[in-house]
């Protein structure tokens, strides 16, 4: 039976209700200055004397492009993301002959930190790079190459490396170029994971995808079943799922999530106090295949109880109809959650906020 237009809309709106809410609070800007064009693309970690480290990306020059110099830049805090150090460290100088980009920070089953970024050279060259520190953040060793198995441009969005439960690493990567073919907005999508703390990494399979689907920017969620969800930006009008059923190795073919947005990516993480994941994303729909045919705005959070299958208590956290949020970060810090992601259109500024945990389910 076919349902009356009206019928339809109310079921679209109630599914994904759009309630302005403010329950952030805005605890630091790090705002784009002189030779300072551009600070985005960040993580979090807890450090063992309870500070939380921020490392982001550090611009410099005058361009916020993708390909502009970068080193990686961090701040602090004692409080538990209440306040934050005023002045950067460089955590890591540039070692690329682009930059170095898109952090994520993991704390290792064996105790030490792996830091993870895009080590960018060319357009035939980015590749994730690992630095391990036993000396929580103080010092870091030597840079490995993640991907050996051959060149190219490999995508892996900041806050994205998960270590599983069993140990394994996985790094969700999209391949866009290799020095042999050109550029291709259609991303292969795969996992690179390592069973030995990163000494090693092998290759996953590529994730099936029908011809008519721009797949990019994947990430990776271990459900309480054993699989590995993966969420997938794609120019649908919405977010796209993958399964697989074997630690990253294989992956079911991709199908349309029922998470409105435009071509742009989301994050999910598992909220430790209640079992249950948070998603953060632009819950907007809009379509369309260029990059910038659609708004990153809203910024907009949601939870699921059934492991990603549904989302409620949706709330706005920005609301700007012109503005650009995008790349967020999440991080636990007893009964707060800190969010960091990029500002601005050409991703100027790192917002971190802070949100009470009671507060996601109001």
């Amino acid at each position: 039976m076919k349902l009356p237009q009206i019928f339809v809309f109310w079921l679209v709106m109630a599914t994904f209700p759009v309630l302005a809410q403010d329950v952030k609070e805005v605890v630091l800007d790090i705002k784009a200055g002189e030779n300072n064009p551009r600070n985005s693309e960040g993580d979090f970690i807890t450090l063992k004397d309870g500070r939380v480290l921020f490392v982001y990306s550090k611009y410099q020059g005058s361009s916020s492009s993708d390909f502009s110099p970068a080193d990686l830049a961090g701040r602090f805090s004692s409080d538990r993301g209440k306040t934050w150090t005023t002045t950067d460290k460089i955590i890591v100088k540039n070692v690329g002959k682009m930059n170095i980009m898109s952090v994520s920070l993991l704390r290792l089953q064996k105790d030490k930190i792996a830091l993870f970024y895009l080590r960018k050279n060319s357009l035939d060259d980015c590749i994730p790079t690992m630095l391990i520190s036993s000396d929580e953040g103080n010092t870091w060793g030597d840079p490995k190459e993640c991907i050996t198995d051959q060149k190219g441009y490999f995508v892996a969005n900041n806050s994205r490396v998960r270590q599983l439960s069993n140990g394994r690493i996985l790094i969700p990567v999209s391949m866009h170029k290799t020095p042999d073919t050109k550029w291709n907005n259609r991303g292969i999508i795969r996992c690179y994971y390592s069973d030995d703390l990163g000494k090693s990494w092998k290759t996953g399979q590529a994730v099936p995808n029908p011809d008519s689907v721009i797949t990019q920017e994947p990430g990776i969620t271990e459900l309480t079943d054993g699989r590995i969800l993966m969420n997938i930006r794609a120019n649908h009008g919405v977010q796209y799922y993958a399964y697989s059923k074997d630690k990253g190795i294989s992956w079911s073919a991709v199908e349309p999530a029922d998470i409105p947005s435009p071509i742009s990516p989301a994050t999910i993480a598992r909220i430790p106090s209640t079992g249950d994941l948070l998603l953060v994303w632009n819950n907007n729909g809009a379509k369309g295949e260029g990059y910038f045919k659609s708004k990153r705005t809203p910024l907009t959070l949601a939870v699921s109880k059934d492991e990603g299958k549904t989302w409620q208590h949706i709330k706005n956290l920005e609301e700007d109809p012109e503005g650009t949020f995008c790349y967020t970060a999440i991080h636990f810090v007893k009964d707060h959650v800190l969010l960091g992601y990029g500002v601005g259109a050409g991703l100027y500024n790192s917002r971190i906020v802070r949100i009470p945990l009671k507060d996601l389910y109001r």
